[in-house]
């Protein structure tokens, strides 16, 4: 017969385990919260198997499935493993897999798209990935990044990202009921000693002389190459500049939504000598495509 009874266990509000015997135990946390919990031990090793919530499950419940848990257990079945079967939850390779076909449809660069799964794929699957995504704990993530956390510093912090990504999504589908501890995570791992390895840049003192040097021939090349400087935008932004997105009476230049990678509209100003003087370059009678910077013969062409 259990210690605890029905009245009694309802009226327990102190934190703390209260057993009932045969390994079934009433777990009041710090906030009030109630659960049912199983302890059992097999080959030596102790675990806890949670029964269920206080208030869904009665004490003649619980006492119901304490029994069933441990005679999984004797039989060397895996009750946790067991439940999730029944549940549907995806292995952590399942679910990284439909995480990535979700985001990628936002994603507009297809290396950061490959990069992004393969990652997983190299340093992940092989600790975890047929680990049910409900059953992947903080000591397994650190683990895994623990192996190239200081030999390949930028990769180990993008696999945490992504592992971190993976979980929440699992979250959010119910499939488990909180994150990972992160903080406890990144204070396992050793301090990181790289440094941030920035483009060459020229010293902004020498910008003058530059720009001077740089105007001295107006090659279509050249204009780009200051357009570039003046606005700051990727030069993929100013070699796919279309003539349609300007506006030279205003001297504006409107790049369009989809040819930014911050996915906005964006406006520039004060470019109307470079668009003018390439409107004159290559005029319109002489245009065969939208581009401001069409493909010249290479004598004229100055890549940026």
């Amino acid at each position: 017969m259990g210690k605890l009874t029905a009245t009694g266990a309802k009226a327990l509000t102190a934190p703390g385990r209260y057993s009932d015997g045969d390994g079934l135990e009433l777990l009041i946390g710090r906030s009030g919260a109630k659960s049912w919990v199983v302890r059992v031990q097999k080959d030596g090793k102790r675990r806890d198997i949670g029964a269920g919530s206080f208030k869904k499950v009665s004490l003649a419940d619980a006492r119901k499935r304490a029994e069933r848990i441990r005679s999984q257990i004797e039989a060397g079945i895996d009750p946790v493993a067991e439940r999730r079967k029944e549940k549907g939850i995806p292995t952590f390779r399942s679910a990284a897999a439909l995480v990535h076909a979700e985001q990628k449809k936002g994603w507009k660069n297809g290396k950061h798209t490959d990069q992004w799964i393969n990652t997983l794929t190299t340093y992940a699957f092989p600790a975890f990935g047929d680990v049910s995504v409900a059953g992947i704990d903080a000591a397994a993530v650190r683990d895994v990044l623990a192996a190239i956390w200081l030999t390949k510093p930028e990769t180990a912090r993008r696999l945490r990202q992504r592992i971190g990504t993976v979980i929440d999504w699992a979250v959010g589908k119910g499939y488990r009921e909180a994150s990972l501890a992160w903080p406890v995570i990144n204070k396992a791992l050793p301090k990181q000693r790289d440094k941030a390895k920035h483009h060459a840049a020229m010293p902004y003192a020498d910008l003058p002389a530059f720009m001077a040097e740089l105007r001295s021939k107006e090659t279509m090349g050249r204009l780009a190459l200051e357009a570039q400087i003046l606005t700051a935008c990727r030069s993929g932004e100013v070699r796919g500049a279309l003539w349609p997105e300007i506006d030279l009476d205003a001297g504006l230049w409107t790049i369009p939504a989809e040819r930014m990678k911050g996915g906005r509209n964006t406006l520039c100003r004060s470019l109307t000598r470079l668009w003018r003087f390439s409107g004159a370059w290559w005029p319109t009678s002489a245009r065969t495509t939208n581009l401001c910077s069409p493909a010249r013969p290479r004598a004229n062409r100055c890549p940026i």
